[in-house]
């Protein structure tokens, strides 16, 4: 197995490293580049913006015909990392969910039209996007087939669409939505994918969902369709496809949400581990206590171990792979170390851990809600029992390649 990077991505990792060190770290310790929502206000985030595509670190995650970088999810799972060393920096980079998912579903599914009207302006940064599928209850959640209550009943050559969804990251702040709704009874083609833009009339936000953390640009809104209409021309692929599309879009954004975790999670060993160094308490460096060293261990392994499995995702996904066992194991196994590692740097700063002198806090709010978003734990978990149950011993088999020398020994 090779764990190699190329020249390239290394050098790329090696440039959004600096950027995050000199231009994004000195921002969070200013109180005063915070939104009211605890993330990076916009005029900040602009400027910052403009530097990162000065730099060509911009939409790495695109082909470079449509105006990225032409990374891999290999490529992609180094420079996230990297990029989220900073609570700011995935943002900066036009590489933050909602619209890092959109933007590479609708490369790979849209009509050219449809990418020149829709997708040009996310990637270009002159738009924001909102993915809107789940629902309040009795709606649909984890399980968009079998639940979804939202319709589009065509008439002529439009849809007509009513319902309500909620928890709808981004919609705020977005002027392009991809919207998820029922066309028909049928289990597996009964869902329809459609574009729309926030000015369609019968399209209304309800309102934002305060929650417990720190909130995305355009928080998480409650939305309501009443009657509003959408040309046929903006059905993304087929009538009846919708199912298949959010396959193909939220397997690698739960990976993506794994991959910038990683960088927070190692952010969170990173404060501890200097504060630890700094303080002496009863005569003696923290660091130097046994029990901290056994936090800082474990946690540096269980870091290693979510690299590990998000990196055989992310080589699934490049192969074509669906690789919904990989991403289910490597979604729950991060998000809880996420949870893990900021609660263990608070433990270990202490009183400056849990006050807002550090990031900490901020990522221990933002972490709670990764065990929930796109898939809770235990979805995650019945699918991988799933898995088991129909592979048996195939669960765990290695896929063989082409036959290679073994290195010489010296």
């Amino acid at each position: 197995m090779d764990f190699t990077i190329s020249p390239r991505i290394e050098d790329f990792r090696a440039r959004i490293a600096r950027f995050v060190e000199d231009e994004l770290l000195p921002l969070e310790e200013d109180r005063t580049n915070f939104d009211p929502h605890e993330n990076i206000r916009l005029d900040v985030l602009e400027a910052l913006r403009e530097k990162a595509r000065a730099e060509g670190l911009w939409c790495l995650q695109l082909k470079e015909e449509t105006g990225g970088q032409g990374f891999g999810k290999v490529g992609m799972a180094v420079c996230y990392e990297e990029m989220n060393r900073s609570i700011f920096g995935p943002v900066v980079f036009n590489s933050a969910a909602p619209d890092d998912g959109n933007m590479m579903v609708l490369e790979q599914v849209a009509t050219d039209p449809q990418k020149k009207r829709w997708l040009q302006p996310i990637v270009q940064g002159n738009v924001r996007s909102a993915f809107v599928m789940t629902e309040p209850h009795p709606g649909s959640g984890s399980d968009p087939g079998g639940m979804m209550l939202t319709t589009a009943q065509k008439k002529n050559d439009r849809y007509i669409v009513r319902g309500r969804k909620w928890f709808i990251t981004g919609a705020e702040e977005s002027d392009h939505f991809i919207l998820v709704a029922r066309t028909s009874d049928d289990p597996r083609k009964g869902l329809t994918a459609f574009l729309h833009g926030k000015d369609e009339p019968g399209f209304r936000i309800e309102r934002r969902i305060p929650i417990m953390g720190p909130e995305e640009h355009g928080g998480h809104c409650e939305i309501v369709y009443e009657d509003m209409e959408i040309p046929a021309e903006n059905v993304l692929m087929e009538e009846g496809d919708g199912l298949k599309l959010t396959q193909i879009r939220l397997g690698p954004a739960r990976l993506t949400h794994c991959m910038r975790w990683l960088g927070l999670a190692k952010r969170c060993v990173e404060i501890a581990n200097t504060y630890a160094h700094e303080r002496f308490a009863f005569g003696e460096r923290l660091s130097d206590r046994e029990s901290i060293k056994l936090m800082l261990g474990d946690l540096a392994m269980q870091i290693e171990v979510g690299r590990i499995l998000v990196m055989k995702a992310a080589w699934a996904l490049d192969q074509g792979s669906f690789a919904r066992k990989e991403v289910s194991m490597a979604k729950v196994h991060v998000a809880n170390l996420l949870h893990q590692a900021a609660d263990t740097a608070i433990q270990i700063n202490g009183a400056r851990g849990y006050s807002k002198d550090t990031v900490l806090e901020w990522i221990y709010r933002y972490a709670r809600q990764a065990r929930l978003v796109d898939g809770a734990d235990e979805v995650h978990k019945m699918v991988l029992e799933r898995t088991l149950a129909k592979e048996g011993r195939d669960f765990w088999k290695w896929e063989p390649g082409p036959e290679r020398q073994p290195p010489l020994m010296t």
